[in-house]
């Protein structure tokens, strides 16, 4: 159906042996693999970061607020441009949502600046998101956090491998949260990773993690424990040795598939930039480096974004939307969520074009031709 879809999988051979050989092995839940995984994404990470590796990186998110002790009556601020998961997670635990604006139309993250406008006596704890795998600027925010003694979790969802002045994203705060859903730049079809480089905050990650259980099957399995204690209420959000072995896998692409995107992007930038009717964010951050999650594009306010859609679909061109605002969700319309302008906006302007490491400069080619075409017939038709 798609020439050129949105996300494609940058799987092989290695990944399918990667399963084989555990289904083989006839030990298939967590165990040492996805010890290893953990241990080869700490090592990614640096700065003596400690991972846990998690179901999905909602879990993750999750466990951080469990861990931090946020509550009913405290307030959790996170970017109004983001998915459902971050206000998912903060109202699960009782606590209230609070919207930071994006920084500006061409920096879509959140700042400092942001930020600041939100915090009440009642702020306990801050998401930030590296939006489409560009890091926030963390220094204002790591200081600001600091200042005022709130808790800082990083969901890095889209960031696997990105750096903010040499300094891994995830590394920042007390915790740091990572996906690998399949469209993510390291995929294992569900999964994710809870940072942190306090060993406390570890200790309580992995208590979250396994229902508060002092000893793991593999444990009991392997002869180490006989039984074990339950310290505190858990859950039971675990990976898996399947999707830790597709993990290790990724891991080793992840870098060469991170670069493959950058020369993408490139190749999107220089092929979009003479089409006046759409704007390119994220072009001049200084002293970051991204991982090039998605291709985000924002439309000028005259163009029918349903419309381009289907008319890309019809060519055989994929094309979605990062992220619809929440206050167009039923769930979220009678909250009194906060405005927030410029983040709306981006939310009803913008669009998001395939983007993916295996993906040819000749499809990135095809995707601006065919959105160019459109454009211009369009505006001779208006």
């Amino acid at each position: 159906m798609w020439k050129v879809q949105l996300f494609k999988l940058n799987y092989d051979q290695k990944e399918s042996n990667a399963v084989k050989a555990i289904v083989d092995s006839g030990w298939i839940t967590m165990g040492e693999k996805t010890k290893e995984f953990e241990e080869k994404f700490s090592n990614l990470l640096g700065h003596n970061t400690h991972s846990t590796a998690v179901s999905s990186a909602t879990a993750a998110l999750h466990m951080a607020l469990l861990a931090l002790n946020i509550k009913e009556g405290d307030e959790v601020i996170i970017p109004a441009l983001t998915f459902v998961a971050d206000i998912n997670v903060v109202r699960m635990v009782g606590a209230t949502p609070v919207l930071a604006d994006c920084g500006s139309y061409e920096n879509w993250n959140i700042t400092a600046k942001t930020i600041k406008k939100q915090i009440t006596p009642k702020t306990k704890a801050v998401i930030i998101v590296h939006f489409a795998g560009y890091p926030c600027e963390m220094d204002e925010i790591t200081q600001l956090c600091q200042e005022r003694n709130i808790k800082l979790i990083e969901d890095c969802a889209h960031a696997p491998g990105a750096s903010y002045k040499g300094r891994a994203c995830g590394t920042f705060g007390e915790y740091g949260c990572f996906s690998f859903f399949t469209n993510k730049n390291l995929s294992i079809g569900e999964g994710g990773m809870l940072t942190t480089r306090d060993p406390q905050l570890e200790q309580q990650a992995k208590y979250f993690r396994s229902h508060g259980m002092t000893a793991l099957t593999l444990d009991r399995h392997k002869g180490r424990a006989i039984t074990y204690d339950v310290q505190q209420s858990g859950l039971n959000y675990r990976m898996n040795d399947i999707g830790a072995s597709l993990g290790l896998v990724q891991l080793e692409k992840l870098s060469s598939a991170n670069l493959a995107r950058k020369l993408l992007v490139e190749r999107y930038r220089e092929k979009l930039s003479p089409i006046k009717q759409i704007y390119i964010p994220f072009q001049n951050l200084k002293e970051s480096e991204s991982v090039y999650h998605i291709f985000p594009i924002l439309l000028d306010e005259n163009i029918d974004r349903v419309n381009l859609i289907h008319k890309l679909k019809a060519l055989g061109i994929q094309s979605s939307i990062h992220y619809p605002a929440f206050k167009d969700f039923s769930a979220f319309k009678n909250i009194n969520l906060n405005e927030t302008p410029i983040a709306d906006e981006i939310s009803h302007r913008e669009l998001t074009l395939p983007l993916y490491p295996t993906m040819s400069f000749a499809q990135v080619d095809l995707v601006c031709e065919s959105l160019e075409k459109i454009l211009k017939e369009e505006q001779a038709a208006a």
